[in-house]
């Protein structure tokens, strides 16, 4: 049996780094006002913050035109950031592993990674343009 998700917020903003902070305090206000327990609440704002970034980064190329899109839905016992850009999209079934030695002093190329390992679960959509974590709050 699917869990009915309700939306509890919705935000678009220009793709701009600066805007990783507005990102930051709406988790914070999103789990404070949902109860979410402390234990998963660095697990969110990393894997959300990392989705956000490369949306910005990757997807949207930096364009400022272009907007970025998150939204946030909560079914007990879990809850979804949906992160979407307007970018092309992208193989995220063939990105390089982080940990591979000859990717170890690499500056990028971990925030899949991260997401995989911080979400319970991650779902690229729309070629990768968009993406669906969903944390397991029990």
């Amino acid at each position: 049996m699917n869990a009915v998700y309700k939306e509890i917020e919705s935000v678009t903003f220009p793709s701009d780094l600066e805007k990783i902070s507005f990102v930051e305090t709406l988790i914070d206000e999103v789990c404070s006002a949902q109860n979410i327990h402390e234990d998963f609440y660095g697990n969110i704002l990393i894997a959300v913050t990392e989705g956000v970034n490369n949306a910005i980064v990757h997807g949207n190329r930096e364009d400022k035109s272009k907007n970025v899109h998150l939204s946030i839905q909560i079914s007990e016992p879990s809850i979804k950031f949906i992160i979407e850009d307007e970018g092309i999209g992208f193989a995220f079934n063939n990105l390089p592993d982080p940990t591979a030695p000859e990717n170890i002093e690499k500056e990028s190329g971990r925030g899949v990674f991260l997401m995989k390992a911080l979400a319970d679960t991650v779902e690229f959509e729309n070629q990768g343009r968009r993406i669906v974590l969903t944390f397991l709050l029990s």
